[in-house]
């Protein structure tokens, strides 16, 4: 598709995030086995409007488009799209992507599926091999691998859990919020074999270990190096504090 005359390429350099996710919010107009719902951050409220209305006036197959009526904790805006679930749609949402990225200047684009830690790189091939194109293949999808989901996962923290991009982010009532990025998830053992170093058993250490243990909750929580890894019923996450 080109971009239309009243925003052209680069208008949206820097706005918008380059991870989106996909089937991680309800649909409002459909059930969610029929409807694909994508979801884009962007900085303040002119440029997601500006995106909303670029997706929606300018991809017939689009169903809805629609902006958060206010910006996030994080100061950013959520544009949601909603799709038909349908063979065709891995191929719509590719091409929708290929116009966003013209508008953004991004030379590569991730998704994250059904708040997935980990994200994939937006391409034709991994569209097609990952999104569920009809109610069948989206409930085995949704119910496979549960602790992927990072709502599932951190289920029993005491805080409000948000993923941007690559960086995951515990907000409590009071406290300050807590910052991540996401460097692995998986099986356990998988996990703890990718990431590389020594145990930290230094006070300083199991100081941050405790704070974390009381922030975030009483999960199980090893530092090697620099890296903390959270692990919950086999499950382990590998978080970096930034």
């Amino acid at each position: 598709m080109n971009v239309t005359e009243s925003l052209r390429a680069g208008d949206l350099r820097h706005l918008v995030g380059k991870v989106f996710s996909i089937d991680s919010h309800q649909s409002k107009i459909g059930n969610d086995e029929d409807t694909v719902v994508l979801s884009f951050f962007v900085d303040n409220e002119e440029p997601a409007k500006d995106l909303e209305k670029f997706i929606e006036m300018g991809y017939m197959f689009v169903l809805d488009a629609d902006v958060t009526p206010g910006e996030g904790e994080d100061g950013k805006y959520q544009v949601f799209v909603e799709l038909e679930r349908n063979r065709h749609v891995a191929e719509q949402i590719h091409e929708i992507i290929e116009g966003i990225k013209k508008l953004a200047n991004l030379d590569d684009m991730r998704f994250r599926y059904f708040k997935n830690f980990k994200s994939h790189s937006a391409t034709l091939d991994t569209l097609t091999s990952i999104i569920p194109k009809d109610r069948n293949a989206y409930n085995l999808a949704t119910e496979e691998n549960k602790l992927q989901n990072f709502s599932e996962f951190f289920k029993n923290s005491y805080t409000d859990t948000v993923i941007i991009d690559e960086s995951i982010r515990f907000k409590s009532t009071y406290g300050t919020p807590v910052m991540f990025d996401i460097i692995e998830s998986g099986p356990k053992n998988a996990v703890y074999n990718t990431i590389k170093g020594p145990i930290k058993l230094e006070s300083r250490d199991i100081s941050e270990v405790l704070f974390l243990t009381k922030v975030i909750g009483n999960y199980n929580i090893t530092k090697i190096s620099d890296t903390f890894i959270f692990e919950n019923s086999g499950w382990a996450v590998a978080l970096k504090r930034k």
